[in-house]
């Protein structure tokens, strides 16, 4: 059975546990969907292995939207069911983890000659609301006439401006609520561990009963024995050794990080004027986050944000935001991902069915494909009741929909009361010296945890100090990502423990600083061992 009495924190890379197996099931990919799917069957008892080639959402998980929604564009493609499942699902991440799931508005501005008109939106907006069932974290929509929008966001374009509505959906920090399922999953016993990788599918017959696998830092190979395997590694899932892959589209999408907009705590949703496509303006960690464009690829290995790619964000948003007069000297960061999506003949990739799909090439091997970052965790449940069914075993009930994440503060029972746990804990590291934005950024990004930040500066005061100036990550926190948070590299603190490296420009300096903390944490770790 799974050691249920290790604790979520500090996350431990136990390569030993790895070997000791046989595990009922080996997860290969540690991005949100391999995350929840170790999470779901570990805390249904399963004796679970998860491992990741390279960092807990390493890949597309790490380069989403940062948003957690029904999708409201969907509606236009009659992906009912979808929009449904994912405003559903919204509601459950919103009280299972409100310190990484947070409300946010959007506005959607109406232009004459739009192609969604005014009529349209007011039917579809109507239609998204009535699909959210229950209580949920975010208002109805509402009407705005062109004088109040224009009041509020004077950068817009005036001409031909008729107004707009405003709808609720919530963001999130797609990284870091990985790692925290990841966190999630050794708690509930599953070993997990980064930098392993698979070579190779093992099969007994036609069955498939585990995986070679190799300690990408030691380059120690070993065998996994699994009565199960679920291969979710996205886009690269196609290149495991072993099966004949469905097929697939993979759709890169990419997005910019500009300077924050004054004032702007709304996002926005806009239609690109060139060709119609949706994109969003959303502000995001102090900047603005545009984005997304969607293109076909070939593989998912290597890929960036091209010069085309730049220009047609920036030029969309600047038909639309002329007052802005974004160029591209203003881009701080730039981020692409790759979803791997169901192939299927569509009129365009924007077209191309979301809905998710649980496939079964080989006995004992478990494929997930396609989904959204939203109902990644319902989706597991499904994955994880085909387990059971590869196992012989009668399915257990999942629990995921009940048990918070780690750092949900206990006394959050309904949506909503977070707001008071994080008053009263951003009072007290006030008390401490902390400055607001500082503050507000721990109780997000940490939750409950704030309070093992807190005992790493009581250690070293030194640690309480920004890393950079213009953004509230503290020294404390690489401190942490390397104790508790399983970082391995300079890429995994800046990139995924924080978004340093989006929201500020690259520069040695900083870099330098995070690698010395780095090395910093591991030797006084090792003095106090």
């Amino acid at each position: 059975m799974p050691d249920l009495n290790t604790p979520a924190f500090p996350m431990i890379r136990n390569i030993a546990a790895l070997r000791e197996g046989p595990f009922d099931l080996l997860v290969i990919g540690g991005g949100i969907y391999g995350s929840w799917t170790a999470c779901d069957a570990a805390q249904r008892g399963l004796k679970v292995a998860l491992i990741e080639r390279s960092d807990w959402g390493a890949g597309t998980s790490q380069s989403s939207s940062k948003l957690i929604h029904g999708g409201l564009r969907y509606l236009e493609h009659y992906e009912f069911a979808l929009v449904r499942h994912a405003l559903a699902e919204r509601r459950v991440l919103s009280r299972l983890a409100p310190h990484l799931v947070r409300p946010l508005n959007f506005v959607v501005p109406v232009w004459k000659g739009a192609r969604v008109g005014r009529m349209q939106l007011l039917a579809g907006l109507t239609l998204y609301d009535f699909l959210a069932t229950g209580k949920q974290p975010v208002p109805r929509f509402k009407s705005f006439s062109r004088r109040k929008l224009l009041a509020a966001h004077p950068y817009l374009d005036e001409t031909g401006l008729k107004g707009g509505l405003r709808y609720g959906d919530c963001q999130e920090d797609d990284a870091r609520m990985t790692l925290f399922v990841v966190a999630a999953a050794q708690a509930a016993g599953a070993v997990c561990a980064n930098a392993v990788t698979a070579d190779e599918l093992l099969f007994d017959g036609d069955r498939c009963v585990g995986a070679a696998l190799r300690d990408t830092e030691t380059g120690q190979a070993f065998p996994l024995r699994a009565s199960c395997v679920v291969n979710a590694a996205g886009p690269w899932a196609h290149r495991l050794p072993g099966t004949t892959p469905p097929a697939v589209k993979l759709v890169k999408g990419v997005h910019l990080v500009l300077p924050a907009i004054p004032g702007l705590e709304d996002a926005f949703l806009l239609t690109a004027p060139s060709d119609g496509r949706v994109f969003f303006v959303i502000p995001w960690n102090g900047r603005t986050l545009v984005g997304t464009t969607e293109s076909q690829v070939a593989d998912a290995t290597g890929i960036g944000v091209d010069d085309a790619e730049t220009g047609y964000l920036l030029d969309a948003v600047n038909a639309l935001m002329p007052g802005l007069r974004w160029t591209a000297d203003d881009i701080i960061g730039r981020f692409a991902g790759v979803r791997s999506l169901q192939a299927e003949d569509a009129e365009s990739l924007a077209a191309v069915s979301r809905e998710f799909a649980v496939l079964t090439p080989r006995p004992g091997l478990v494929w997930p494909l396609g989904g959204k970052y939203t109902t990644a965790r319902c989706d597991a449940v499904e994955i994880v009741d085909r387990v059971f069914d590869s196992l012989g075993k009668p399915a257990v009930d999942s629990r995921t929909a009940r048990v918070a994440l780690p750092g949900a503060p206990q006394e959050v029972r309904e949506l909503g009361d977070f707001t008071g746990w994080q008053q009263e804990a951003i009072s007290g590291l006030a008390r401490r010296g902390f400055d607001a934005e500082t503050a507000r950024s721990l109780t997000l990004r940490h939750g409950t945890g704030i309070r093992r930040v807190e005992a790493l500066i009581d250690e070293n005061p030194a640690w309480s100090t920004r890393i950079h100036p213009d953004v509230p990550y503290l020294r404390a926190e690489v401190v942490l990502a390397v104790r508790d948070e399983m970082a391995r590299t300079v890429d995994d603190v800046v990139r995924r423990r924080m978004p340093l490296s989006l929201v500020v420009h690259d520069a040695p300096a900083w870099r330098a600083t995070v690698a010395e903390l780095m090395a910093e944490a591991t030797t006084t770790a090792a003095a106090q061992a």
